[in-house]
């Protein structure tokens, strides 16, 4: 279970599943680029003071367990992830550009839902299996 932790005023424990995919579903996400991409999330996670607890992708997309205080909003969350992210990879892995001649390397859109208690270990392991298939 998330860890209750405490802010001035309110106590909270917020969890949520993240999960977005390469633009067009290009298989982009392994190898070097897929290790450097976790590296560079878990980076800006702690740039910006929220945590990755589970992460993981297929070749396509990528799913990630997050902790967040209340002051954290999901939009500045992926914002902050998929924008910093992109640009590091294109400019570390210049071939990424040949394959997505768009210059984006994310699709626009992003799934995300609360995880409660219940519901925890649950994603937890399917966030794990990603590439068990």
């Amino acid at each position: 279970m998330s860890e209750v932790k405490h802010g001035r005023g309110y106590v909270y424990a917020i969890q949520y599943h993240i999960v977005w995919c390469v633009k067009y579903r290009h298989r982009v996400l392994s190898g070097d680029v897929n290790k450097r991409l976790k590296e560079i999330l878990h980076q800006i996670s702690a740039d910006n003071h929220f945590a990755i607890t589970e992460i993981e992708s297929d070749e396509d997309h990528i799913h990630l367990l997050i902790e967040c205080t209340p002051q954290h909003s999901i939009p500045s969350i992926v914002k902050a992830l998929k924008g910093v992210s992109a640009r590091l990879l294109f400019k570390e892995f210049p071939q990424l550009k040949k394959k997505l001649w768009d210059g984006h390397l994310w699709n626009p859109s992003y799934f995300v839902v609360t995880v409660s208690e219940q519901t925890e270990a649950q994603i937890r392991t399917y966030i794990q299996n990603q590439k068990v298939r």
